[in-house]
């Protein structure tokens, strides 16, 4: 037998960390999100939203990551991308009938959003203007979120040259 027989999980990558090519790099960010987030430029926007979110009928590019929560995406995406310094950058999804209502989902998406940006602080769209938005987002990465109002959307900064 001229190549010797490999153990399937090997050849399938291995475990998770093993599996894992380059540094720094969330375990749950996969090669098409990865991509997403290197095209993308600034002032350009990506949705996380919650598995109710009408995803694949808005237009943009959609990523599905159905056994992750949006909390755990946006997580990692915030790890690796910089948000815009010069407009408000980061937007949750209004309840409807209750536009000020901050659900448990949005307050963790809050804190995510303080901890790697500072400055930066989530605002409220009404729901047909989150629509109307990410229609022209550059991608919507669908999440098994099962979190009512487990949206929002990240315009992407720039990295200063050190």
């Amino acid at each position: 037998m001229g190549a010797e027989a490999r153990d399937p999980q090997t050849q399938a990558g291995g475990t998770e960390r093993d599996s894992q090519m380059l540094k720094n790099i969330p375990a749950i960010v996969g090669p098409d999100l990865l991509h997403v987030l290197q095209s993308m430029g600034h002032g350009d926007e990506i949705v996380v939203s919650d598995a109710n979110f009408p995803g694949a009928s808005l237009g943009p590019k959609l990523l599905r990551m159905d056994g992750h929560t949006a909390t755990d995406v946006l997580e990692a995406i915030m790890t690796l991308m910089p948000l815009d310094e010069f407009e408000h950058a980061a937007f949750r999804m209004e309840v409807v009938g209750d536009p000020g209502k901050i659900e448990p989902v949005m307050a963790e998406f809050d804190a995510i959003i303080r901890r790697h940006e500072p400055r930066a602080s989530l605002a409220g769209l009404e729901r047909f203007a989150f629509y109307s938005r990410a229609k022209t987002a550059f991608a919507i990465v669908q999440t098994g979120e099962t979190r009512l109002y487990g949206n929002v959307i990240l315009k992407k900064g720039v990295i200063h040259p050190a």
